[in-house]
C-alpha cells in the first residue's frame, strides 16, 4: 500500500499550481465583486490541455483517471481560486462522461474535442424546481416528432448557462404513468443551447458570483435525433455514470478550499500580536486549527480511496458519498475557523477568508445534501430501511 503520489501525479499538481499562480488573490477578489465568468482562467487551462483530463486521448483529452482529476481540482481550489475557479472547469472533468461511455463514435468525435479545447462551454441540466434530488420524478418533457424532439419544461440551479454553447439535458420521453419503473423513460441529450427557445434567468446567490446559477425555461426547444445519447428511455442509467465522479471531485475541491483557509488562518495566527504575544501561541487558537488539519487529512484519504475505487472499476458509491459528506463538513469547519481566527478582520473582504466561508457551502450542500449522503450509507452499507 503506497500513499505517495506518483511522479506523474506530482507533475500534474505542480503544472496546475503554476497556471493558477497567474490568477492571484487580487484577481479572485475582483471577480467576487464584479462577477463575470473567468474566461481567461478557463482559457489558460484549455490552452495547457487540462480541460479534458479524463477524456480519452483519441478525442483530444489526456485519458487520465478521476484520481488525477481530483488532484487537479484540489490544486485549483487550494490555489486561492476556491470554488470560483473549480466550478468554472468542473463540468469539463465529469459532465460528458456519459458521452464517452454511451455515445456513438460519431458523437464522441463531434462533441468532445470542442469542449476539451475550450472552444465550447457546456451546462448540465437535470435538477427541477419541484423535484430536487428526486430525479425520477422529472417533469420536463421531450416529445419525438419526425426527426427531432420538442422539449418543454423547466430546470433550476443550472451553472454556466449564461455562457454555455451546449447543454447536457435529462428529460422525460415517456410519461411517468406509462413506465414500469420511475427510472425508465428518461432520455439524455447533448445539443446546442438555443437561446431563442431557452429563457435563462440568473439566480442571485451569496457566493461564487463568477460562475452563474440559473433557472431555465424551455419553450418548444428542438433537439435533433442525432443528439440523443444512447437509447431512448435509459438516460437515468447514463447520468449515474457521472454522479460518483462528481461527488469525488467536489469532495476534492472542499479539501482544497479547506486547506487554503487553514493556511491563511495559520499564517495570521503567527503574525497577529495581541497582549504582547502572537495569538497562535494560545491553545484556544492552536487546537481548533489542529483539528481542522486532522479532519482535512482524513477527508483527503477518503477522496483518494473513492477515486482509486472508481478508476479500478470497483463499487465506489459508498466511498464517493462518504468522501463528499466528510470533505464537505471538514472544509466547512476549516473555513469557519479561519474567519474566527481572524476575528473582526475575518469579516473583511481584503483578508479573503469570508469568501471561502461563503463558497464552501457549495460542496457542503451540492450536488447531494449531507443528509442524503448519510441516508445512502445507512441503506446501502448498514442495511437499514430506505428512508426516502
Amino acid at each position: 500500500m503506497d500513499f505517495a503520489l506518483t511522479d506523474q501525479q506530482e507533475a500534474i499538481r505542480d503544472a496546475i499550481a503554476k497556471i493558477c499562480e497567474g490568477f492571484p488573490d487580487a484577481y479572485w477578489l475582483k471577480k467576487d465583486h464584479d462577477g463575470g465568468f473567468p474566461h481567461d482562467f478557463h482559457k489558460a487551462l484549455a490552452d495547457a490541455g487540462w480541460l479534458g483530463i479524463c477524456v480519452p486521448e483519441a478525442y483530444g483529452g489526456s485519458g487520465l483517471g478521476i484520481t488525477e482529476a481530483a488532484i487537479m481540482m484540489r490544486t485549483i481550489a487550494e490555489s486561492g481560486a476556491g470554488m470560483s475557479g473549480a466550478s468554472a472547469v468542473h463540468i469539463n472533468v465529469f459532465g460528458l462522461n456519459p458521452v464517452v461511455v454511451f455515445g456513438t463514435e460519431e458523437q464522441r468525435k463531434r462533441m468532445l474535442p470542442p469542449m476539451v479545447e475550450g472552444r465550447e462551454k457546456a451546462c448540465f441540466a437535470v435538477t427541477e424546481p419541484n423535484t430536487g434530488l428526486n430525479t425520477t420524478q422529472l417533469k420536463t418533457r421531450a416529445v419525438a416528432k419526425n426527426d427531432r424532439y420538442i422539449v418543454n419544461g423547466q430546470k433550476v440551479w443550472i451553472s454556466t448557462a449564461q455562457v454555455a454553447h451546449k447543454i447536457l439535458l435529462l428529460a422525460r420521453t415517456t410519461p411517468l404513468e406509462e413506465v414500469r419503473s420511475p427510472t425508465h423513460g428518461l432520455s439524455l441529450f447533448y445539443t446546442d443551447f438555443d437561446r431563442k427557445k431557452i429563457k435563462v434567468h440568473e439566480i442571485e446567490k451569496m457566493g461564487r458570483k463568477v460562475v452563474d446559477s440559473n433557472e431555465l425555461f424551455f419553450e418548444d426547444f428542438e433537439i435533433p435525433m442525432e443528439d440523443r445519447i444512447g437509447e431512448e428511455g435509459k438516460g437515468f442509467q447514463y447520468i449515474l455514470e457521472g454522479m460518483n465522479p462528481e461527488r469525488i471531485l467536489i469532495a476534492a475541491e472542499a479539501v482544497g478550499l479547506g486547506k487554503l483557509a487553514l493556511a491563511r488562518a495559520t499564517e495570521y495566527a503567527k503574525t497577529r500580536v495581541v497582549f504582547n504575544r502572537p495569538i497562535g501561541k494560545n491553545q484556544g487558537i492552536q487546537h481548533p486549527l489542529a483539528v481542522n488539519w486532522v479532519e482535512l487529512e482524513a477527508a483527503w484519504l477518503m477522496v483518494m480511496q473513492a477515486a482509486w475505487q472508481y478508476d479500478k472499476g470497483l463499487p465506489c458509491g459508498a466511498g464517493a458519498n462518504a468522501a463528499k459528506y466528510f470533505a464537505g463538513e471538514a472544509g466547512y469547519h476549516a473555513c469557519e475557523q479561519a474567519v474566527m481566527t481572524h476575528g473582526g478582520f475575518g469579516y473583511a473582504k481584503e483578508f479573503h477568508v469570508e469568501r471561502y466561508l461563503r463558497e464552501v457551502l457549495i460542496p457542503r450542500i451540492a450536488p447531494v445534501s449531507p443528509q442524503l449522503a448519510l441516508s445512502f450509507i445507512a441503506e446501502k452499507v448498514l442495511g437499514l430501511a430506505k428512508s426516502y
